[in-house]
């Protein structure tokens, strides 16, 4: 964990994963520490649904995000837009370094 310019910023590597209904999202999940560390020092910043502001960067790719905590899988999650997939030709399984400010 690093900060930047008032913003913490973690690294991590993830796996993309597709949920399992037809034409689902596709998403990271964060590692488990990351997301217990996020969870107990910015839970009061969530917004609706477990929701946190965020940016995110793979390879030279960043945009304005959002994490979500998912209580069933108890991490937080980085949806992966097609157009995100798309400029980074990300597939399903990938594994992927991705970048993280909140």
């Amino acid at each position: 964990m690093t900060t930047l310019l008032g913003k913490i910023n973690y690294q991590f590597k993830a796996t993309v994963w597709q949920y399992e209904v037809p034409n689902g999202w596709f998403f990271v999940s964060l590692p488990e520490e990351i997301s217990q560390e996020i969870r107990t020092n910015l839970k009061w910043q969530e917004e609706g649904w477990g929701r946190l502001k965020s940016i995110a960067k793979i390879n030279d790719l960043q945009w304005s995000t959002a994490i979500w905590f998912d209580s069933k899988l108890n991490t937080y999650l980085l949806p992966l837009k097609a157009e995100i997939r798309k400029k980074n030709q990300l597939t399903n399984e990938m594994e992927i370094d991705v970048n993280l400010w909140l």
